[in-house]
């Protein structure tokens, strides 16, 4: 299968992937979400370079995860906000971050702790069924090809 077919694959872990499936795209995603709007600003926090940026960029506004807002008209500058699809995305962040702290920890401490907005204190994340109330883990939960 070719990098660029994912998209159309019947798997959903492929067509996901066809959209966040890189390093550069889910960092540009953490900083986006950390408020980071603007391309120099990006470009600066990240290390990468403008070709690469730009690609990434474009491949999120086409993805429908990114749109692009003037910000100044002289010279022409846009800033890169979240839609609502970019936004369903933070559950993914946040579990990444909770399974490298866990499983691919720094030297010591966590440099990223999830805090509750409304306490302040530390949460402990975890993927719960709706309709059960139950953890969801690969003991309990399987994938099953669609009718």
């Amino acid at each position: 299968m070719k990098w660029n077919d994912l998209h159309k694959e019947a798997c959903p872990v492929a067509r996901g992937l066809s959209v966040v499936g890189d390093r550069w795209t889910m960092l540009v995603l953490r900083d986006c979400f950390l408020g980071i709007r603007r391309f120099e600003q990006m470009q600066e926090r990240l290390g990468i370079t403008r070709h690469i940026l730009a690609d990434r960029l474009r491949k999120l506004e086409a993805a429908g995860v990114l749109r692009r807002e003037v910000y100044q008209q002289r010279p022409l500058r846009h800033e890169y906000r979240l839609t609502e699809r970019g936004k369903a995305l933070y559950p993914v962040l946040v579990t990444l971050i909770e399974w490298a702290n866990v499983h691919v920890p720094p030297e010591g401490e966590p440099s990223v702790k999830l805090l509750s907005r409304e306490t302040g204190e530390p949460i402990a994340p975890i993927l719960v069924d709706a309709n059960t109330g139950k953890n969801v883990s690969h003991r309990n939960v399987k994938a099953v090809v669609a009718d």
